[in-house]
């Protein structure tokens, strides 16, 4: 029987995300096609207003599709002092695509509108990768070494992306998130890239800090993220479709902006070494935390 509403669960959770997610991307689609009719600046403000409002909508209609698992428990600290008037830049682990769900129905009333940085393929997802569009997320390409050493021309292309979509976000209050990772933790990956770490990916660090390049002062604090999924860590996403999941554990972390995490990490070697080392250091604290969770909560059960 259990078996079953699981089933039926998955079935109704994903027939109405589907819903909710075409409800509100076709009047996002729409309207970002307007800023390519009408090129002016002032519409735009205007029409990213519009979209970020949709996206708002999206992400409530998400936060009632978990309503109906009444299994669900959250266990979340760190959310004092957050403002949606801001500039943040958050970075994240990335465990699953349950992640962006959990962020997006978590933050929704704390801070301005999330805008991800995106895996290319993620663009020919029907309605999501056009809604994400118009939306000025960046789709980035990732390339293999050996692929740059031969088409060295490509070098840096993720960096250019990441400029261009960040002068876009100087003129309304934005929260731009990374995964540093550039993918979903699994053994097979972790084992892959030889990552000195055991719950997490070794994190790439071009991305923010280009977005911290660009954007410099405007951002008002740096949002350290760590999500954890004690209970259900192997399937969560599935898990949360077919009302499994059983608990959300984040912990948030404000970090100032300081100065010495603005330079040019494309051309200056020593800021480029510095920049990776203190990112290193975020992440061996964040691994460790991981790990104090799922103990936590490993103990708990016995």
């Amino acid at each position: 029987m259990s078996r079953l509403l699981a089933v039926l669960m998955l079935i109704l959770s994903v027939l109405l995300a589907i819903l909710v997610t075409i409800a509100c991307s076709v009047p996002i689609i729409l309207a970002g096609m307007l800023k390519i009719v009408l090129p002016v600046p002032t519409l735009w403000r205007v029409i990213s207003t519009f979209c970020n409002f949709m996206m708002y909508c999206w992400c409530e209609g998400l936060s009632w599709l978990m309503y109906l698992n009444p299994h669900l428990k959250w266990d979340v600290e760190g959310l004092e002092g957050l403002n949606k008037k801001n500039w943040y830049l958050l970075i994240c682990n990335h465990h699953s695509w349950a992640d962006i769900v959990v962020l997006c129905v978590l933050f929704r009333k704390h801070i301005p509108m999330n805008k991800y940085f995106l895996k290319q393929q993620l663009a020919w997802v029907p309605f999501i990768g056009l809604a994400c569009w118009a939306l000025d997320m960046p789709f980035m390409r990732r390339y293999s070494r050996s692929y740059l050493l031969r088409h060295p021309e490509r070098r840096g292309k993720d960096v250019e992306t990441t400029r261009r979509s960040c002068e876009k976000f100087r003129h309304h209050p934005t929260t731009i998130v990374n995964f540093v990772e550039g993918s979903r933790f699994t053994e097979a990956k972790r084992s892959e890239s030889r990552s000195s770490f055991i719950n997490l990916l070794p994190p790439k660090a071009a991305g923010i800090a280009m977005a911290l390049n660009v954007l410099g002062t405007q951002f008002d604090k740096l949002l350290d993220v760590t999500l954890c999924y004690p209970e259900n860590d192997r399937k969560p996403f599935k898990d949360m479709l077919s009302g499994k999941l059983t608990r959300i554990v984040v912990r948030v972390n404000l970090l100032p902006v300081s100065e010495e995490l603005h330079g040019d990490y494309v051309n200056d070697k020593n800021f480029k070494r510095g920049f990776q080392q203190w990112l290193n250091k975020l992440w061996v604290e964040k691994d460790e935390l991981i790990g104090a969770i799922k103990s936590q909560y490993r103990n708990a059960g016995h």
